[in-house]
């Protein structure tokens, strides 16, 4: 990816930013060519810690284990901490469970993942939130989950990635070294040659081609 057709594409999309009553994001979109998304070992399923962050609000961290995990968690930084226990009475509660789900990041201990994906498995994995196990150390976890996002494929397996990149407050600088480190993670996994092109844009507006 040529870093000045980047930031040019970058500054394109911000001058035509217009008027909103909201912050918009930025996004990097990704097309592919030669790549069947609908083999397991072809599908993107990326986190990316962006070098400059989201440019917005941090999103909440929520972290499931059990006891002390969970207490530890909460010292290192996570908003809120669940235990196993708790998860059956939140899955029956939908609304809860959306409130809780909406602008949040879920980390798990690892011997908890099975209880995650057999009471809230069949909300977040539909909305791509699915926890992330929590190994080692906390506060670093919690920290990089804070700044990053997610790369998945979308839909039916269509040839294509979306991935927030920051806000439109953003220097396209920062904008650009965020950017780079999304695609060279999704060329890390799928190669450079079977990418086709990649546009960035704001959430209201056009699409800029990169390459």
């Amino acid at each position: 990816m040529d870093r000045k057709k980047l930031i040019s594409a970058l500054e394109k999309a911000l001058e035509a930013k217009g008027k909103r009553k909201f912050t918009q994001s930025v996004e990097l979109i990704v097309n592919f060519r030669g790549v069947d998304f609908s083999k397991p070992e072809n599908r993107l399923n990326l986190d990316v810690p962006l070098p400059h962050g989201k440019g917005g609000k941090e999103p909440r961290i929520v972290v499931i284990g059990e006891g002390a995990f969970g207490s530890e968690a909460k010292k290192a930084g996570a908003d809120e901490a669940l235990t196993p226990e708790q998860l059956p009475a939140l899955a029956a509660d939908t609304a809860k469970l959306k409130k809780l789900a909406n602008g949040s990041v879920f980390l798990a201990q690892p011997s908890q993942i099975a209880a995650v994906a057999k009471n809230l498995g069949q909300y977040l994995g539909k909305r791509g939130k699915m926890p992330r196990p929590l190994v080692g150390q906390p506060k670093p976890a919690i920290e990089m989950a804070k700044r990053a996002v997610r790369v998945a494929s979308k839909g039916k397996y269509l040839p294509t990635a979306q991935a927030l990149i920051g806000s439109e407050g953003m220097e396209p600088e920062k904008l650009a070294e965020n950017a780079e480190a999304v695609y060279d993670a999704i060329k890390g996994k799928t190669g450079e040659g079977n990418i086709k092109s990649a546009y960035v844009k704001l959430t209201m507006g056009r699409a800029e081609r990169v390459m």
